[in-house]
């Protein structure tokens, strides 16, 4: 009977009752939604399944999968991975550094962790390795052709970075709110990785903040992909507020052939140019570009059909699951998430809104004129936000094809939301 008393005590149904066990609950109901989300209603599946199945994963009691511990405060505790017991001392230095009494509470000293499947994946995000990856095979899958066609279109992507610094702005400024502000104060660091959400590109968010703000890393990865894959929902309503049916009307000529040579030369260029411009960002530029290069150089058709296919279907499996293991219900459920959330998805609009405004402002100089919904194409959701561009043109006028035009403000997105991070990380890390 003691054997049997001592197994039911330790399955995670009775887990489910201890303190804290609603938290569980209510992250497994949301990772049902999302996974909802997923498969049902087909919104990037490839991100949030993964996702939604990772933070299953993390939330059920007793599997011990994932262990907060191990990177608390920001490092990877590379003594407790090898099997060292947690010292009083080293609790006490955790809670001196921030870390939530939520985390500390999930261990006790003389404790030894065994390391879980997702503590191994993790590391993948920890050492920024999976993000660059990432980079590498959206470089492999995507034809620059349109934005060396168009370089007005750099502007574009340039100008959809508007919600990065708007919402770090915001982030900074919350807290002279009435009531809201006495709760939410955040960093420089903090507000930076918070911001990089308005770029609407996973990867980046997740090199960000992994390096300025860890502690943030579940609630802002979950937004920033929930958000790419919400692109069909969130864009569509800003673009039509901004733009008069004429606009949305306009017909863009067909762009010109790009040259092999322009496209082998392209990525070379901007790799050295970024490169030194912004080395912080130099990671993601470099694999962005590397990716390309594989694909348009002509004599390495293994390594481009690998990157495409293989290398970044593994590595969205590893980033997915370990990204939607961070969110536990310890960290996750709190008023700083709810924050988190509403301000990603404002530097979402205000990046959304730059791109199609500043198309509005160049039609006023320009005689072939810009069609602005190519402008929400800024936004780094490749390429997913130009086919949202595409889908409005053809509502407004069915011969109407935008998409090869938003192609060039989605790329030059990208790598703009790659240097406004390195910025970001260049002044704040």
């Amino acid at each position: 009977m003691e054997a049997i008393q001592k197994f039911i005590q330790s399955t995670g149904f009775v887990l489910f009752f201890q303190a804290g066990g609603w938290k569980s609950l209510v992250m497994l109901c949301i990772a049902c939604v999302l996974l909802y989300l997923g498969i049902v209603r087909k919104f990037e599946p490839l991100l949030l399944v993964t996702i939604a199945f990772g933070m299953l994963l993390t939330n059920l009691p007793g599997a011990e999968m994932f262990h907060e511990i191990l990177f608390a405060g920001g490092h990877i505790h590379w003594d407790l991975f090898g099997g060292a017991q947690i010292s009083a001392q080293f609790l006490s230095e955790l809670k001196a550094s921030g870390v939530s009494d939520a985390v500390l509470s999930t261990v006790k000293v003389g404790q030894t962790i065994t390391p879980g499947l997702v503590d191994t994946l993790y590391l993948g995000i920890k050492l920024g390795i999976y993000p660059c990856l990432i980079f590498m095979g959206v470089g492999a899958m995507t034809d620059f052709g349109p934005l060396i066609a168009n370089p007005k279109s750099l502007l574009l992507g340039a100008a959809a970075q508007l919600g990065i610094f708007t919402t770090f702005v915001g982030c900074r400024l919350i807290y002279k709110l009435p009531f809201i502000g006495e709760f939410l104060t955040f960093t420089a660091k903090q507000a930076s990785s918070i911001g990089i959400i308005g770029g609407a590109d996973g990867p980046t968010a997740i090199f960000v903040t992994s390096r300025l703000a860890p502690e943030l890393l579940g609630p802002i990865a979950v937004a920033a992909y929930s958000y790419m894959a919400l692109v069909p929902v969130i864009q569509p309503p800003i673009m039509r507020l901004l733009t008069t049916q004429k606009e949305r009307e306009i017909v863009m000529k067909p762009l010109r052939e790009v040259s092999k040579r322009e496209k082998i030369v392209f990525p070379i260029v901007v790799t050295v140019f970024v490169a030194l411009l912004v080395p912080s960002a130099a990671p993601l530029i470099v694999c962005l570009m590397l990716g390309n290069l594989f694909r348009e150089c002509g004599v390495v058709e293994r390594l481009s059909k690998t990157a495409q296919n293989e290398l970044i279907n593994i590595v969205t499996i590893f980033l997915g699951i370990s990204v939607g293991s961070t969110a536990t219900g310890a960290t996750f459920l709190a008023p700083r998430t709810l924050a988190i959330m509403i301000m990603g998805v404002v530097a979402f609009g205000f990046g959304t809104a730059g791109g199609v405004l500043l198309a509005k402002f160049m039609n006023l100089f320009l005689k072939e004129k810009i069609n602005p919904l190519i402008g929400s194409a800024g936004v780094s959701a490749v390429p997913m936000a130009a086919r949202v561009s595409q889908v409005e043109g053809q509502k407004a006028n069915p011969g109407n094809f935008l998409l090869m035009h938003a192609m060039g403000p989605n790329v030059a997105g990208v790598i703009g939301s790659a240097i406004a991070a390195g910025v970001l990380m260049s002044l704040f890390g």
